[in-house]
């Protein structure tokens, strides 16, 4: 089984305090001080988008990979630089990882949420089950045909091992026959 990471969510911390009025000139800037106190830069190679705040600190959104957030801090790094910022070495904190995976087998949904403790499904409102789990503390979204993703985690380990606790905890509540499982396999570049 193979998981895709779909978004990484990283806080960076690379200043002591910024004028966000030097960026307005910038392509891709939205900043209305008057309604939220951040700057949005949306970054187009690689596409990612930056909520930046005068604390000298922002989060970045969108990538797929350790590599290509790395790469889309340091374009930023490089432009606050540019543009008079003093930028210090930046301490990065993943916040969260968004992943998707399948599991081979449809799902029972309504046994998973009779038999799950921590789970939710009111199919009237949303098709898919949402499962929380305390270790590691993730949340799974589940669909009948077998789709799930997971978010919360804050490292590709955290994934591997909640994907492998999700798949115990389905065979022991019964809600598929057919689900099998094997070793979870990384499909991006952490």
């Amino acid at each position: 089984m193979k998981f895709t990471i779909h978004n990484m969510v990283i806080t960076v911390k690379f200043s002591d305090k910024i004028d966000l009025n030097l960026l307005l000139k910038k392509e891709g800037v939205e900043y209305e001080p008057n309604q939220f106190p951040g700057l949005v830069y949306r970054m187009k190679k690689p596409k990612l988008s930056f909520l930046v705040f005068s604390t000298g600190i922002m989060n970045c959104t969108g990538a797929r990979s350790l590599n290509e957030a790395k790469n889309g801090i340091e374009t930023m790094l490089k432009l606050f630089r540019q543009i008079g910022v003093k930028v210090y070495k930046p301490k990065m904190e993943i916040q969260n990882i968004v992943a998707s995976a399948e599991l081979g087998a449809r799902l029972d949904l309504d046994a998973i949420a009779f038999n799950l403790e921590n789970s939710e499904y009111e199919p009237e409102q949303f098709p898919g089950l949402v499962y929380r789990m305390t270790d590691p503390k993730v949340a799974f979204l589940l669909f009948g045909s077998g789709k799930i993703v997971c978010t919360g985690a804050r490292n590709a380990k955290q994934i591997e091992k909640a994907i492998d606790c999700l798949v115990k905890k389905l065979k022991e509540v019964g809600a598929s026959k057919q689900l099998k499982h094997s070793k979870v396999i990384i499909h991006a570049n952490t």
